[in-house]
């Protein structure tokens, strides 16, 4: 148990007059016994040793003030507040808009998320609150959003069965060899929606993301039967804005298989896989599974066709909502320094940024995003997405309960609902 403040002070009046009248290797010997007893740390128990007891002088004007020093106190300077309540409010809407992204990545695109909300009449600030969230930074708006933001943890369970047919015929690809700078190199998953019970049919989501731009498309699949699989890679090849160059997938049998070894050989089309039970080598698709699938379905049972067309409706604002308006940082380069690794990134920008910047995109393509991008309206995509999910909550909340569902799994996803219900 530790020591009481009056002990401590106790301690310290008997050994300061003995630390203040010794030599330098004395004085470490008294400062090793000190730190046993009181827990201090070193730099302040030798600044209390050395100044207990002594007097300072001060002068408040025309009287000297004499004050004994006793032990090391700071004052928090007070500074005025800057970020008012009306910035706060205002941050709070920007923010649950923009789907809680962190100050990092809101901070970027800030004005120009400020500057279409005001163009569609979603939001309304004065010039002095306007001009104190275009000149905010990252570190501030975290400190400000803080009372606001939760903490949402999920569990998870992997679907993912071996593909042992083909696989010596599909080479092999690590996170470390994903060095291609074009669009179109992508990586691919399954994310499923059993909901807990992993008898029967049920609903799973195909996920692409491209490595280049973090481009993302989504397609609902009734099963991950290859024939689905197939079908979507056929239509979200449509929708990507730039052609399709390579895929990349872990070692399930819906991916390794000699249907998806001729799609890709029909369209030339470079087909690799990962090391099995290594995530970390499809690392661009894996973290998009949680940050926008999961994040926006949760970890409910989807096995009806009503369900599934739920699904896709929503995945078509998705899309939409998270190329056009959800910044992300690239890792640029990681430098190892003994057992410190030191990583550096770069500014967050949107995929449709990152598309727009890359040089290997046909202009006409980037003139028809830009213009495409010019009619939407963010606060507008984020109700629709809010309203498909309530629907999707609905059709769930008339389903039979499971005994062996995970209740803790959707537990966070039911805060983000009640966030976007509220400040949305």
């Amino acid at each position: 148990m530790g020591l009481t403040l009056k002990e401590r002070q106790s301690v310290t009046r008997q050994l300061a007059v003995r630390y203040q009248n010794s030599t330098k290797k004395e004085k470490g010997r008294i400062l090793d016994e000190y730190l046993a007893i009181t827990g201090y740390n070193r730099s302040y128990a030798s600044y209390v040793l050395s100044h207990w007891g002594k007097k300072k002088t001060f002068v408040d004007g025309n009287k000297r003030v004499v004050v004994e020093i006793t032990r090391h106190s700071s004052k928090k300077r007070k500074r005025p507040i800057i970020y008012d309540k009306n910035v706060q409010k205002a941050l709070e809407h920007l923010w649950a808009c923009a789907d809680g992204i962190c100050g990092k990545r809101l901070a970027p695109i800030l004005p120009e998320f400020i500057r279409k909300l005001e163009q569609f009449g979603e939001i309304q600030l004065d010039p002095t609150t306007r001009q104190k969230l275009l000149r905010i930074s990252a570190s501030t708006i975290d400190r400000v959003l803080k009372p606001v933001k939760q903490t949402y943890t999920f569990k998870h369970r992997s679907h993912t069965k071996p593909g042992t047919l083909l696989k010596h015929q599909i080479p092999i690809r690590t996170f470390a060899d994903w060095n291609d700078h074009i669009p179109g190199f992508v990586e691919v998953d399954l994310v499923g929606h059993d909901g807990g019970n992993l008898s029967g049919d049920f609903a799973y989501t195909l996920d692409i993301t491209d490595v280049a731009t973090g481009w993302i498309e989504l397609f609902a699949l009734k099963n991950k039967a290859r024939k689905w699989v197939i079908e979507a890679l056929k239509t979200l090849k449509t929708q990507l804005p730039f052609p399709l160059r390579g895929i990349d997938s872990d070692n399930g049998s819906e991916f390794i298989n000699s249907h998806l070894q001729s799609f890709c050989q029909l369209n030339e089309i470079t087909f690799t896989r990962t090391r099995p039970y290594r995530k970390n080598d499809n690392c661009f698709v894996e973290q998009k599974n949680y940050t926008v699938v999961r994040r926006t379905v949760g970890y409910h049972r989807y096995d009806t066709e009503y369900q599934l067309k739920l699904l896709n409706r929503l995945y078509q604002y998705l899309r939409l909502f998270v190329n056009f308006f959800q910044p992300s940082v690239k890792l640029v380069e990681k430098t190892r320094i003994g057992s410190r690794v030191k990583k550096k990134y770069d500014m967050a920008k949107t995929p449709f940024q990152r598309v727009l910047q890359h040089d290997a995109i046909d202009t006409n393509v980037k003139e028809q995003l830009k213009q495409q991008y010019e009619e939407l309206n963010p606060a507008q995509l984020k109700r629709k997405i809010v309203e498909l999910q309530s629907q999707l909550e609905r059709s769930v909340e008339k389903q039979p309960k499971i005994i062996n569902q995970n209740p803790y799994n959707n537990r966070g996803y039911l805060k983000l609902r009640k966030r976007n219900n509220t400040l949305a």
